[in-house]
């Protein structure tokens, strides 16, 4: 079992996305491991499509969609609840 929290941010580079980027970063833990993706990378979109996003920006904690990405974007409470922010113990 991994000591690291994975947390995928699915982006486009648009204004929204960079603050999702940001909201990210302030919220994640010493053990959370944040990778940006871009969505114009074949590759990312399929990785992408294999989470079920379906619209950026959208986050994914240890590989598992956010409730809050599954259409209203994520937001600060939600992604608390995802347990983003929080060491595994």
């Amino acid at each position: 079992m991994s000591t690291n929290r994975r947390i995928e941010v699915f982006t486009a580079g648009c204004p929204v996305c960079e603050d999702t980027v940001e909201l990210v970063n302030r919220l994640a833990c010493a053990s959370c491991e944040v990778s940006v993706l871009d969505m114009n990378q074949p590759e990312v979109a399929e990785r992408a499509r294999e989470l079920g996003v379906g619209s950026v920006p959208a986050v994914a904690i240890d590989g598992r969609l956010a409730g809050c990405c599954a259409g209203r974007g994520p937001d600060e409470a939600t992604l608390r609840a995802a347990e983003l922010g929080q060491p595994i113990t």
